[in-house]
C-alpha cells in the first residue's frame, strides 16, 4: 500500500453491478486511509449497452482517469467488454473476465458474431498467467444468488489488493448490502476469492 497509485478499470454492461462494485472498491479503500478517485461512463446502460468505472487509489491520487497503458487490472464482467478496453492495461497487468456473455444488440440482430476466442486472445497477447476466468454466474448461484456474480468479481479482485484482508470487505459488504441479501453476497464474495 505505498505511495503508488493503483489503477482498475471495471467494464461491463448495464445491469450488471458495476457502479455498486466499484462503489464498494472505493469504501474499502477509502476505510484503509487511501485517497481515492473514481469515474463513471453509464452509456446505455438501462439498454444494456457499456458501462465503465475508473477506481484509483493510494497515498495521493490527482485524476480520477487512468491513461492509456497505466492500468494495473481490467475487471471485465462481461467476456467481450475485456477485448474493449485492452489499451489501458499496463505491461505485467492483469485481466479478471467474468466468464459470461451478453450479447450486444449487433449480435442479436445477426449484424455480427460473438467472437468464440476472447480468452486465447487474451492469452496470446498477456500471457495466461495475466489472465483469470472467473465463472461468476456459477458462483453466485451457488451462494443463492444468481445476481451477485458482480459481488463474485470483488471476492477475485480482493486476492490481489495487497494490504487488505477478507475483514476490511466484509465489513464494507455489510455495512453497504441490505440484510436480505447479504449472506448469499459474502458467499459469494468468498467463492470468488477462492476462484
Amino acid at each position: 500500500m505505498g505511495g503508488k497509485v493503483t489503477s482498475l478499470l471495471l467494464a461491463g454492461v448495464g445491469g450488471q453491478g458495476i457502479l455498486l462494485a466499484s462503489d464498494i472498491i472505493c469504501k474499502v479503500m477509502m476505510e484503509k486511509g487511501l485517497d481515492v478517485k473514481k469515474s463513471e461512463v453509464h452509456g446505455m446502460a438501462q439498454r444494456g449497452g457499456c458501462v465503465t468505472s475508473h477506481v484509483r487509489y493510494g497515498q495521493k491520487v490527482y485524476s480520477p482517469l487512468a491513461r492509456k497503458g497505466d492500468v494495473d487490472m481490467i475487471v471485465s464482467f462481461e467476456k467481450l467488454e475485456a477485448l474493449r478496453y485492452l489499451d489501458y492495461l499496463k505491461k505485467g497487468g492483469m485481466i479478471l473476465v467474468n466468464d459470461e456473455e451478453i450479447y450486444p444488440p449487433s449480435v442479436n440482430l445477426g449484424e455480427a458474431d460473438y467472437p468464440k476466442d476472447i480468452y486465447e486472445n487474451l492469452r496470446s497477447q498477456f500471457g495466461k498467467d495475466s489472465v483469470k476466468v472467473i465463472p461468476g454466474p456459477n458462483l453466485a448461484s451457488l451462494a443463492g444468488n444468481r445476481r451477485a456474480v458482480n459481488t463474485v468479481m470483488l471476492g477475485a479482485i480482493s486476492r490481489f489488493t495487497p494490504g487488505l484482508v477478507r475483514e476490511d470487505w466484509k465489513k464494507v459488504l455489510t455495512e453497504v448490502l441490505p440484510g436480505k441479501i447479504l449472506e448469499a453476497n459474502i458467499k459469494a464474495f468468498d467463492l470468488g476469492r477462492e476462484a
